[in-house]
């Protein structure tokens, strides 16, 4: 049976207030259309998980949807700090969780194979112990050896944007691969939206390239440019110009909510928002085609 539904939908059924969601994605193939939905549905106490929470998570916050927010870096890449996260964090407003890039995933990677936390390597980072008291320190049972401890992160909700899936929810994703398999896999529900909904057959035909298979997912939805202002490796470019601004308009809570009524409150659904960004900002994020070499798998 199909799993192909709107992301409205697939919001509003698998996306409930007080749970967490890790919103999956490294440098490009963030699932901005998603967080732009769970804003517009006003779901409200979400634990947010996000290696860098990037400019979604502030919209996000500043939207009033989190409780909490798990991360390793956070700021607006290339261009600073995360203002309004930031500034939740150091008022009181949100409760905050902190790891090392590699402590991250590590905690994903435990979630996705069943265990309750990964042991790790001491690291330098001293200060993430003393700030974080679920990082804990293990004695290893073979060395005896001292090894840091970090729990396993079993999110509620996983979105994890891909170029292309089938209606199963077999996808294909290429380019920067971010913790997108891991965290589906530790996910409780997953969500998977694409640029492009194609036959079975073309998934099958590159196996390699399936990172998320369709047994793990349960809601596929058909979402052009739903990255923006994020990027897709071989479907638009990175809105550079987008990230800059974003760092004025977040400076007050008046533009930032103004921002909002005009592009998420304002706007149906991630169409109408694409629609509305207009024909000279489409065609100054084109890329040019570049396909990369035939393999020839063979027989199978």
């Amino acid at each position: 049976m199909s799993k192909l539904i709107p992301l409205s939908e697939a919001i509003s059924k698998f996306m409930q207030d007080g749970e967490s969601l890790y919103a999956a994605g490294f440098t490009h193939l963030i699932p901005f259309a998603a967080g732009h939905e769970i804003i517009r549905q006003g779901k409200r106490d979400l634990e947010l998980a996000r290696a860098t929470p990037d400019l979604i998570y502030d919209q996000m916050v500043a939207a009033g949807c989190a409780k909490k927010i798990t991360f390793s870096y956070m700021g607006n890449p290339g261009v600073g700090s995360l203002r309004i996260v930031r500034g939740a964090i150091e008022r009181g407003e949100i409760e905050w969780e902190e790891y090392s890039h590699f402590g991250m995933i590590s905690c994903l990677q435990a979630g996705a194979a069943g265990l309750p936390f990964m042991p790790i390597m001491p690291t330098g980072a001293t200060d993430l112990e003393k700030a974080n008291s679920r990082i804990k320190r293990v004695v290893d049972p073979y060395s005896g050896n001292e090894l840091i401890a970090v729990p396993a992160l079993n999110p509620d909700v996983a979105i994890i944007h891909v170029q292309r899936a089938d209606i199963n929810g077999n996808s294909h994703l290429w380019g920067i691969i971010g913790e997108q398999k891991e965290a589906a896999f530790a996910a409780e529900k997953v969500i998977v939206t694409a640029e492009e909904i194609v036959d079975e057959s073309v998934i099958r035909s590159d196996p390699n390239r399936t990172l998320i298979p369709g047994f793990i997912v349960d809601a596929v939805c058909h979402v052009p440019h739903a990255c923006h202002p994020s990027y897709a490796q071989g479907y638009y470019d990175r809105d550079n110009a987008f990230y800059m601004g974003w760092d004025e308009i977040s400076k007050s809570q008046e533009s930032v909510q103004s921002w909002l009524d005009e592009w998420v409150y304002g706007t149906r659904d991630h169409a109408e928002y694409w629609e509305k960004l207009g024909k000279e900002k489409h065609k100054n994020l084109e890329v040019e085609e570049l396909l990369s070499a035939p393999i020839n798998y063979g027989k199978y």
